[in-house]
């Protein structure tokens, strides 16, 4: 009978594309991760991996056995969490990946708040762009996520994954106290024309919603400087260096000499949600957190 426990790891390695990620992703080392698999080769009988430079790559019956073997460990998975919601307990251990601002204003406090009212569950935090989380959530290497999408730039939700809103986020335009905009009552793209940006990495989506809030004006934004971290992008906007287009959600106080302006035309606003796995829908720890969130950004919504 093949064991599931290993085929999670041969899943692993055909995600992550070598034995050492694998083994980082699920929490094991490296050599009990090549245990499982050669446990496999010896139920199946068959070579499962073959060695590509550095790395390895899943042979024909690897790949076979990895694409059916998806429907059995969804199926477990959905088992394990059904079992677990006939306990009703909260606890093990949840993997959540969330982009930087929601790390700052809603992640880091439900850490906080899960340890008191839950401990005998854990939370684990990896910061990316929504874009990255969708897939770490789908492929399972993750298994909540709280991602966020701009109105004019999408984000999909595969049928797979569940989702729930949390709280509508703004965006303002931050710049120095000195510049003629900090005392303009609002602004729209047309009004930035020469000014010099700060923007977060090109393929990241709040880098994709600034270039679409131009659309239709005939212009682009002049991008001088780049840094994923908006914290950073304030300090660049103290030191005069350019503007900014910061979201309002983990954003704290702002230095003296920085000045928030609304933009309209469009008003640059996002949706935060938090998704799962479908079958990981009855688990209570999923629940708990998914309700965890959804109590902190209420404190959030007020800044929206």
């Amino acid at each position: 009978m093949i064991d599931l426990a290993a085929l999670r790891s041969l899943d692993a390695i055909s995600v992550q594309g070598s034995v050492v990620a694998a083994a980082a992703a699920l929490g094991y080392t490296p050599s009990a991760v090549s245990q499982q698999v050669k446990k496999l080769e010896r139920q199946t009988g068959l070579p499962l991996l073959e060695r590509a430079g550095r790395g390895v790559l899943l042979t024909e019956h690897g790949r076979l056995l990895v694409t059916q073997g998806k429907a059995l460990l969804a199926d477990l998975e959905h088992l394990e969490a059904t079992l677990a919601a006939g306990s009703s307990l909260v606890r093990g251990t949840l993997r959540v990946a969330a982009f930087s601002t929601s790390v700052r204003g809603l992640v880091a406090p439900a850490v906080r708040v899960a340890a008191a009212e839950q401990p005998e569950l854990a939370l684990t935090i990896v910061e990316v762009d929504p874009w990255e989380s969708i897939d770490l959530v789908g492929s399972g290497q993750v298994d909540v996520a709280v991602v966020h999408n701009w109105a004019r730039v999408p984000l999909v939700i595969p049928e797979r994954l569940a989702e729930h809103h949390l709280m509508t986020d703004v965006a303002d335009l931050l710049v120095h106290r000195d510049s003629p905009l900090a005392t303009r009552e609002s602004v729209t793209p047309r009004d930035l024309a020469g000014q010099h940006w700060i923007s977060t990495p090109e393929r990241t989506i709040c880098h994709e919603w600034l270039l679409r809030m131009y659309d239709g004006t005939g212009l682009a934004p002049d991008v001088r400087h780049w840094s994923g971290e908006f914290a950073s992008h304030v300090v660049l906007v103290a030191e005069g260096a350019g503007i900014s287009l910061n979201p309002r959600l983990g954003r704290g106080l702002l230095p003296d000499d920085v000045v928030p302006v609304p933009v309209v035309d469009p008003v640059p606003r996002r949706e935060v949600r938090v998704v799962w796995r479908r079958t990981m829908s009855s688990s209570p720890a999923i629940g708990y957190v998914a309700d965890l969130l959804t109590r902190l950004s209420c404190g959030q919504r007020a800044i929206s």
